[in-house]
């Protein structure tokens, strides 16, 4: 018996070692991961179809999914039996520090690979390209940028639409009032509601948020693009492990097609709550990415239609 018990002891012993010694090689999130067991995906609560919470209150989209296969991978490379994903709601403001300070592991949203932002995070291959445009009313005849000189618009704080917004309305002097609020559905509110003459985010943005009104025939999207957008997965800096694994997991998402087959279930089908179908087929640039992937922040890297 006492034979037995010791080498029931000595074999967790072995094994609570043999665990310390793999987690030795580790660094950054994975490390982290591995003594948590968790992996904590952030995510926005209404940008359809990207990122967004269902009528159950559950996240959904194609980012969303997207990391969800990074999860997938995180678990398999670690050998963990189990590994909990948690899902935190962030909007522009929040999305940086919680990553950051290490509440959230990797950010699922709408958020653009720039110069600026890569001095603070790291970005995957791009996963979308979006372009910058604005959403006005019809009845008011918003077709191009000067026809809104004067008037009060709005987009999200902390996002780089905000910023271009701004820039735009300094440089062509446009003289129009610019209203930062807390998030998409809020800036949506705001134009809806007449708080404001126009509303300046990613066009997939607009185009999910108009898709889901009460009354969808009520807005439309300038043809104007303003600039391009090219989104990524969200991570920390400093991290090339995890970044590589992310990165890996995106590459054979898109050479085995798996990354299109989810691109058309999330812009191409009917997507839940309302079952609204975006009608919006891959452009160029996304097309071009999925054969040569690429983490370039630069616009001039993504071809426009």
């Amino acid at each position: 018996m006492k034979a037995k018990l010791l080498t029931l002891l000595l074999g967790g012993c072995l094994s609570a070692l043999a665990t310390v010694a793999d987690a030795a090689g580790l660094t950054g999130t994975l490390a982290k991961v591995a003594e948590t067991k968790t992996f904590t995906i952030g995510h926005r609560e209404s940008a359809v179809p990207l990122s967004y919470y269902d009528d159950q209150q559950k996240a959904v989209g194609f980012a969303v999914e997207l990391c969800q296969k990074v999860a997938d991978a995180v678990k398999e490379q670690l050998k963990l039996p189990s590994m909990e994903v948690k899902y935190v709601p962030v909007n522009g403001s929040t999305r940086i520090p919680l990553l950051v300070n290490g509440t959230i592991d990797i950010e699922c949203g709408t958020t653009t690979n720039n110069v600026e932002r890569e001095k603070q995070v790291a970005f995957s291959t791009t996963t979308y390209v979006a372009a910058l445009r604005f959403a006005s009313r019809v009845s008011d005849k918003f077709g191009k940028l000067p026809d809104l000189t004067g008037h009060t618009v709005t987009s999200t704080a902390g996002s780089d639409n905000l910023e271009s917004t701004n820039s735009l309305n300094v440089s062509r002097s446009l003289k129009m009032s610019v209203l930062p609020t807390k998030d998409f559905g809020e800036g949506f509110l705001t134009l809806d509601t007449g708080r404001a003459d126009a509303l300046f985010l990613d066009d997939i943005v607009l185009a999910g948020l108009i898709a889901n009104s009460k009354d969808p025939s009520k807005y439309v999207i300038s043809d104007q693009a303003l600039t391009s957008e090219p989104y990524a997965l969200m991570m920390r800096r400093d991290d090339p492990a995890f970044k590589k694994l992310v990165d890996d997991t995106l590459a054979k998402l898109y050479a085995s097609g798996e990354a299109a087959a989810l691109y058309k279930k999330w812009f191409e089908s009917p997507v839940p709550p309302k079952n609204i179908n975006m009608h919006l087929p891959p452009s160029k640039a996304l097309q071009a990415v999925w054969q040569h992937p690429t983490d370039s922040a630069d616009p001039k890297a993504y071809p426009t239609d």
